[in-house]
């Protein structure tokens, strides 16, 4: 094992042993650490099944406890190519509709990769765990093809649509040390108190009327 994966492992049981002192949840790693802003490694066996197993339930467990409905690598200090995802989808029908979410099961993917299915995007106010407590809009593809690799090695090609490809998306970004706000409309950018308060709809059509910025075009609303 040469010296980068060694740090990996290394991470991954700095990690663990931070979350068995903290009933199975790992600190959350915030904005400005440079491991957010660092590209991560591909998983060839730097640890074996059943510690990567362990890390999966340990994130998973950390991005229910935020709350979130994704957490990669980085987010918990893992300069490693993986992330978990789970949304319960949204009980408002409406919102449901126009933001397409519908309830994703849990996903653990390796080695992630994403590219636009469609030339659609659509554009809605999200967050981050690693930077608590703001919102803003990001346009992303209605669809993306995500590659990758399943928990148990099987390997992922396949389309995702609606809410779902967004927090793919969002995740398979951090992966590359991107984040939601260096794609955001930055005129968009709000507390989530203020997002509660003012723009608490389904679409973002009144927020970019009254905040003053752009939707893609032939967004669908």
């Amino acid at each position: 094992m040469n010296a980068a994966d060694e740090l990996i492992a290394s991470q991954i049981r700095t990690v663990m042993t931070a979350a068995e002192a903290n009933n199975g949840i790992a600190p959350i790693v915030e904005a400005g650490d440079p491991i957010l802003r660092s590209e991560t490694r591909d998983f060839d066996g730097q640890v074996d099944d059943a510690e990567l197993a362990q890390l999966a339930e340990v994130m998973r467990a950390t991005m229910l406890a935020a709350p979130g409905v994704g957490l990669a690598g980085p987010q918990v200090g893992i300069g490693l190519s993986m992330f978990v995802a789970e949304d319960p989808g949204s009980l408002d029908p409406e919102t449901a509709k126009v933001r397409e979410r519908a309830p994703m099961p849990l996903r653990v993917v390796l080695n992630a990769g994403y590219e636009p299915a469609t030339s659609e995007n659509v554009a809605f106010f999200e967050g981050c765990l690693s930077i608590p407590g703001y919102q803003a809009v990001v346009a992303r593809p209605r669809s993306v093809e995500l590659t990758g690799v399943n928990l148990d090695g099987t390997p992922i090609a396949e389309v995702v649509s609606g809410w779902s490809a967004r927090i793919v998306a969002h995740e398979t970004d951090h992966l590359d040390g991107i984040l939601f706000l260096d794609k955001a409309e930055m005129r968009s950018l709000a507390t989530n108190t203020s997002v509660a308060q003012f723009w608490n709809q389904p679409s973002t059509q009144k927020a970019a009327a009254e905040l003053g910025f752009a939707l893609p075009s032939g967004m669908l609303l």
